[in-house]
């Protein structure tokens, strides 16, 4: 049943649902006899191991022009009809790396959509005129389209499939509108239970092959593609050495060559970059998987790899297929749906393209029923491998897949899909018949011998689709333990430790966060936050760097430090079993580092290298430029690495006096999550750190800046070929009601699909990058919006930013962008949580600040809460109502070079 699963893996064709696919070679065959009978006679051997059937070799002619194209016309006159078609040798697994993002599928709706000379209207009604029909399809290997006409009609067919394969436009209007014509099909093949059913066990049984992936793509790499990017693979592959036409019908074959060497005489060849497709290691061990969806039935697949079409073993693992599952008359039908009842329906396949495939079985069934009919199945399998099949069954076997064969070949169509299958991946036309011949040759013993090689348990993938809430107890047996709610508790000394029990992986991540940051500095301690944050790991009193680096390093852990704008932290990273040394390492660090003179020496030579590097990123410097002018003397101006001459004033004494003021009991929070016992984290803390100083909680009546009185405009001038602007707004604090709409906003302006990048990038081509920025912490912060730029269209483009920044103040937001910005944002969170080691921070961050340890419940429902009014108050409210700071950062004024005399 290899069209059926074909079907299930590729993709349809531009103007119908039906899939006319030789994707797999043994849907083509012989060509069609004119008498309509077959060349030579038929007789059955006692074994049924051989059928005498002899084929002339094919009649086909064959062109290579000189720009590399291949012509193939095969002269038939038994009816006036010609079927046209242009193959190009591109399919899914060719994209490179855009692999996954469905470009070949895209083409295959693209390319009639217009040309250089034609529209897609214009193409449509010529095609109509001559009576002709036109359809395409897409498969792992290839792309491929066909127009079937009157045999009048062929020149035309062939002059607008010559036109649409070198000249297609891909018109930016026609493009949006297929997108969403994509994405219908996408939704689709998501409601679809046997094509969900045929993904899974593809993308179960590979692991690296691209064909573990769907040939129409992956929605959100398919989300992500551009018009540009498109065209650009469009242009790379269907060039004429990577094409090939077949013409079949009541033609004149030499006519046809004339006529196609003449279109592309001004189309030379082209070099086409080598793609990489990775072989698929062999399967070592069973694989399974059981999946719910939103269906009545199960669908249940088991398949074994097998190799590709020119292998030997290969007639006969087709052959072992029918006599499985093909026909009212094979085992699988018989046995698991008429006499046992097992299943509604049941069938085998044989996939061999290519690349090596896979022979499987599937079948629809009760959920109740599957691990009965998949007991059954493979009792069948073993019965073949042990005792093999009948005579009987081998004769027939062969007779159904001759009688297919034929039957591909009554059109003019099925002929030119035969010699385009034979030619792209044999390039021998006469491969059909060779396969034909093969297929007479197999034996008893070789059916037996392939099903005892290849149908193995440590080959086979077993997969199902299944209704809800029918996964049995089996399933919920091998379910990891339950991820535990996150607690908090309060050591002796006042330092808060919130700890999530996560038994999925024997993994353990931990972070010790402290309130201070750039809040906590001055002009003349600027930098210090993170001096200490680095120096910090550079040895205790019983420890050297290299002990503490050795140490973790040893047990397969890490260590980090960081600083920001409130806050201090330190992270360990280790294994279930090495926590005890884990915690040991983060409080002598904590407690006992001993800033050693050299390594303070040291580090500030690396952070002033680091800022004078900054110097060099013209949106850091930008950014910088922008929070001067906008905080002024607050400590937000402050630059987070510090100023050369700030860092290079601190001393050892300076980091030893900020640790003992700042790392103490009740300014921090520490966060455990991973595979540990809550009440053994406590305890062991209470021990290593219950000895800290308990203090008190830092930062509590900082100051928030003064709001600016009016526009202010800034500028840095930079050896540089690009130009960069940043307009910033008075922010925030993470209290703010207003902070949601905000972060929305912020994520509606920062994407491809903003308004932003629509007018300024695409449309104006004024701007490389566009989005926006901001920055929220214990005091109200800045939100921005940048942009970078050709120095010399500097003021066009402030002039569009603002311009748009002026629309989003004064209408908000519309309802597509508030909905796309919602699923971004809430989308990020959610990805964000997965990690224990960037959730466990967050949860202690905002536990830290004084939102809560469990402040991510309210996150999501928050976000989504925020309306289109809302959006449209906060946008007036801080872009409308208040000044803005713009800075400019551009290379500097060159004088006029003087003109000779």
């Amino acid at each position: 049943m290899a069209n059926k699963f074909v079907y299930r893996v590729e993709v349809a064709g531009l103007l119908s649902a039906i899939v006319f696919s030789m994707a797999n070679l043994k849907a083509a065959s012989v060509d069609r006899p004119r008498s309509g009978k077959s060349h030579g006679e038929s007789q059955k051997n006692q074994d049924g191991s051989s059928m005498v059937i002899t084929f002339p070799p094919s009649s086909a002619q064959k062109w290579v022009l000189p720009d590399g194209l291949t012509l193939i016309v095969q002269e038939d006159r038994s009816a006036p009809v010609a079927s046209v078609q242009a193959w190009c040798n591109t399919g899914s697994i060719y994209e490179d790396e855009k692999l996954g993002a469905g470009l070949s599928h895209i083409l295959e709706h693209m390319l009639f959509k217009g040309t250089k000379t034609q529209s897609g209207n214009a193409i449509a009604q010529k095609i109509q005129d001559v009576g002709g029909y036109i359809n395409a399809y897409t498969s792992f290997d290839r792309t491929v389209f066909w127009i079937d006409v009157p045999k009048d009609g062929m020149p035309a067919a062939l002059s607008i499939l010559s036109d649409a394969m070198m000249n297609s436009t891909l018109p930016p209007e026609e493009y949006a509108k297929e997108q969403e014509v994509i994405r219908r099909e996408f939704a689709m093949g998501l409601d679809d239970p046997d094509r969900q059913a045929g993904l899974l066990l593809f993308a179960t049984a590979y692991q690296r092959h691209p064909y573990r992936l769907p040939v129409i793509g992956e929605m959100e790499i398919y989300n992500q593609l551009t018009q540009e990017q498109v065209m650009q693979y469009y242009k790379s592959r269907y060039v004429p050495n990577n094409l090939t036409f077949i013409v079949v019908g009541d033609v004149d074959a030499e006519k046809v060559h004339q006529q196609l060497a003449d279109f592309f005489k001004s189309y030379p060849e082209k070099s086409l970059k080598p793609v990489f497709v990775p072989e698929e290691p062999p399967q070592l061990g069973r694989r399974e998987v059981h999946n719910e969806f939103a269906t009545e039935l199960t669908r249940l697949s088991l398949a074994w790899h097998i190799p590709e079409i020119t292998h030997p073993d290969v007639p006969a693992l087709d052959l072992l297929s029918t006599i499985l599952g093909e026909g009212r008359s094979s085992r699988l039908y018989r046995r698991v749906r008429e006499e046992s009842g097992l299943a509604f329906g049941v069938s085998a396949f044989s996939y061999t393209p290519g690349d090596p495939g896979l022979l499987g079985v599937d079948a629809t069934l009760d959920p109740k029923k599957r691990d009965a009919a998949e007991k059954l199945i493979l009792q069948i399998v073993a019965e073949v491998k042990q005792a093999g099949v009948t005579a009987d069954e081998l004769m027939k076997a062969k007779k159904m897949s001759l009688s297919h064969h034929l039957d591909a070949l009554t059109t003019m169509r099925g002929q030119a899909s035969d010699l385009g299958s034979n030619w792209l991946l044999m390039r021998n036309l006469n491969f059909s018949r060779d396969y034909l011949t093969a297929v007479q040759k197999v034996t008893l013993d070789d059916i037996r011998r392939v099903a005892t090689k290849y149908l193995v348990d440590q080959n086979l993938t077993v997969a199902s689709l299944n209704p809800k809430g029918s996964v049995g107890a089996k399933q919920e047996a091998s379910k990891p333990a339950p991820i535990a709610e996150i607690q908090k508790f309060e050591l002796s000394n006042g330092l808060r430790l919130v700890v999530r029990e996560d038994p999925r992986l024997p993994l353990v991540s931990m972070s010790a966060l402290f309130r201070s940051g750039l809040l906590a500095e001055t002009p003349k301690t600027n930098g210090i936050t993170r001096l200490t944050a680095r120096v910090l790991l550079k040895g205790t009193k019983t420890r050297t760097a290299e002990q503490i680096a050795n140490q973790i390093e040893a047990i397969g852990g890490s260590i980090s430090s960081d600083a920001g704008n409130n806050s201090m932290s330190v992270g360990v990273h280790v294994m279930k079993p090495d926590l005890k040394t884990g915690v040991d390492l983060l409080a002598d660090v904590l407690l006992n580092a001993n800033f050693p003179e050299k390594a303070v020496a040291r580090e500030k030579e690396v952070q002033i290298a680091g800022i004078k590097q900054e110097e060099e990123q013209l949106t850091t410097v930008a950014r910088n430029i922008l929070r001067q002018a906008l905080f002024t003397d607050h400590p937000y101006a402050l630059r987070s690495t510090g100023s050369p001459e700030s860092v290079q004033q601190l001393t050892q004494k300076d980091l030893l006096e900020f640790r003992d003021k700042y790392l103490i009991a009740k300014n921090g929070v520490i966060s455990v999550f991973g595979n540990v016992n809550a009440a053994e984290v406590k305890e062991l803390f209470e021990k290593e750190l219950g000895k800290m100083k308990p203090g008190a909680l830092a930062l509590t009546d900082t100051r928030p800046p003064a709001p600016i009185a009016k526009i202010e405009n800034v500028e840095a001038k930079k050896e540089k070929a690009q130009g960069v602007i940043m307009v910033g707004y008075r922010g925030v604090d993470m209290f703010n009601k207003d902070r949601h709409a905000l972060e929305l906003i912020d994520e509606a302006s920062s994407d491809l699909g903003s308004r932003f990048f629509i007018r300024i990038r695409e449309q104006m081509g004024l701007a490389y990058y566009v989005g926006a920025s901001q920055m929220q912490g214990l005091v109200p912060g800045l939100f921005a919006f940048y942009l970078g730029t050709d120095p010399q269209k500097i003021e066009p483009v402030k002039t569009a930013l603002l311009d748009e920044i002026r629309k989003l103040a004064s209408e908000g937001l519309t309802q597509e962008e508030l909905a796309r910005a919602k699923k971004k944002l809430i989308g990020q969170h959610q990805i964000a949580m997965q990690s224990n080691d960037s959730f466990g921070y967050q949860c202690a961050l905002d536990e830290l600040y004084g939102l809560g340890f469990d402040h991510y419940k309210s996150l999501e429902r928050e976000a989504e809460a925020v309306t289109l009014d809302e959006i449209k108050r906060v946008a007036a409210k801080y872009f409308r109502d208040q000044p803005y700071v713009l800075a400019t950062v551009r290379p500097p004024d060159r004088p006029p070079v003087a003109k000779q005399k």
